[in-house]
């Protein structure tokens, strides 16, 4: 059975036009039957409720970690909500910072911003399409004495990545190739069997339910 804050962050991400259902051409040329914006999350009162759809879902995931770390620049406001989420409503103060894309040379200098990278840091970000951005913060990382304990995303879309296929002919998803890369864990609130799942609970929504089973079966990947 779907997990309630999932049910609530999926009507309230399609509320808030970041979920929605058509006919969309993506970066990589596939026509997908959904679409997710982060970026339309832009209000306070917006914002305030993903940080606490994300918070509900680290909890969930049992995942240990000393601190939170947002990639520029997606992850910054992110990382934030989520930060006063886990403090406001599940007791829980963990500091948290982020990256410059541009090394500051003056003042306190640096690439960092925020409490010093110290421990496990979990990486909030919303989406993981090629896995780019995160590679990029675990080279980051590898200049200090921190370690990643984790990724987490809003969605994870769970279709075939950019990568080639497995000896055994298997397609990869971009979090099962970051998770292979890095070797952590990538959770997200919410996957692509999620959403179907959620749609086969509307009667209403059967076109959709059927355009998705087709994308998953074309595109889709084996979570095994």
């Amino acid at each position: 059975m779907m997990k309630n804050y999932k049910k609530h962050f999926l009507r309230f991400a399609e509320q808030r036009q970041a979920l929605k259902f058509g006919e969309f051409t993506l970066k990589s040329g596939r026509i997908s039957p959904y679409f997710f914006n982060a970026g339309t999350f832009h209000t306070g009162e917006a914002l305030a409720r993903l940080g606490r759809h994300y918070a509900d879902a680290i909890v969930e995931s049992g995942i240990e970690f000393d601190m939170l770390f947002g990639p520029a620049y997606k992850g910054i406001p992110l990382v934030s909500s989520v930060a006063v989420a886990l403090a406001e409503h599940h007791g829980l103060d963990y500091p948290w910072a982020f990256n410059r894309k541009e090394v500051k040379d003056h003042g306190e200098g640096g690439w960092l911003v925020g409490a010093p990278l110290n421990g496990r840091a979990l990486i909030i970000d919303d989406v993981i399409t090629a896995g780019t951005a995160i590679r990029e913060v675990a080279a980051l990382f590898a200049q200090t004495d921190a370690s990643i304990a984790g990724v987490f995303v809003a969605l994870d879309r769970q279709e075939q990545g950019q990568g080639a296929a497995t000896d055994d002919g298997k397609a990869k998803s971009a979090i099962q190739e970051v998770q292979d890369s890095l070797g952590v864990p990538v959770r997200s609130i919410v996957s692509m069997e999620d959403i179907i799942g959620w749609l086969d609970q509307q009667p209403d929504r059967e076109a959709e339910r059927a355009a998705m089973d087709a994308y998953r079966v074309r595109y889709g990947v084996s979570e095994s």
